[in-house]
């Protein structure tokens, strides 16, 4: 399982350990406002990463839980997944984060990590993200990554936009890389 890091973050792929710092951001209603609408559960939140740690084992890639080197705590989380989590789907890459750590620039800064992934490790053609129609937010991270809005579609059983970027798109806009 790969770990990434960043300037101020270590990116670990998720497990058992990680579930007080990811409960701790889950159960906020303005966390999981434009994801699923309701906060999770701790069991919720146990099934998740019982799901993430077979997709670790299964396809090599799933979510990391974003650890905050300067205090230590799980800061966020992101993933590397499938479109609509069905293998044969574009490559997704997706984020949250704990409001503490909101406005920073560490979900732009993950995403980056997360990315290169993708493209560089994973060889993937392509990256598509998702987002609620009115979560702003996440438009401009996927902006930064040099993403396209491709337009409205069903995704996860939800209306959502629909942004992406080829791996040559990537590459053009990195060239030093």
């Amino acid at each position: 399982m790969t770990i990434l890091h960043t300037a101020r973050l270590r990116l670990e792929p998720i497990r058992d350990a990680h579930f007080e710092g990811l409960q701790a951001m889950n159960r906020l209603p303005e966390v999981m406002r434009y994801i699923s609408g309701a906060p999770e559960t701790p069991e919720q939140t146990r099934e998740m990463i019982e799901r993430v740690k077979a997709r670790w084992a299964e396809w090599g890639f799933s979510w990391w839980a974003f650890i905050h080197l300067a205090s230590g705590r799980v800061a966020g989380a992101g993933c590397i997944q499938y479109l609509d989590r069905q293998p044969g789907n574009p490559h997704e890459i997706g984020w949250r984060l704990h409001p503490d750590f909101w406005r920073q620039g560490l979900a732009s800064e993950a995403a980056e990590a997360m990315a290169a992934f993708a493209f560089d490790g994973l060889q993937a053609p392509e990256l598509v993200a998702v987002r609620h129609p009115d979560n702003r937010d996440s438009a401009k991270v996927m902006e930064r990554l040099g993403m396209q809005e491709r337009g409205l579609g069903t995704w996860y059983g939800a209306d959502m936009m629909l942004h992406g970027i080829s791996a040559a798109q990537w590459r053009a806009r990195r060239p030093l890389r």
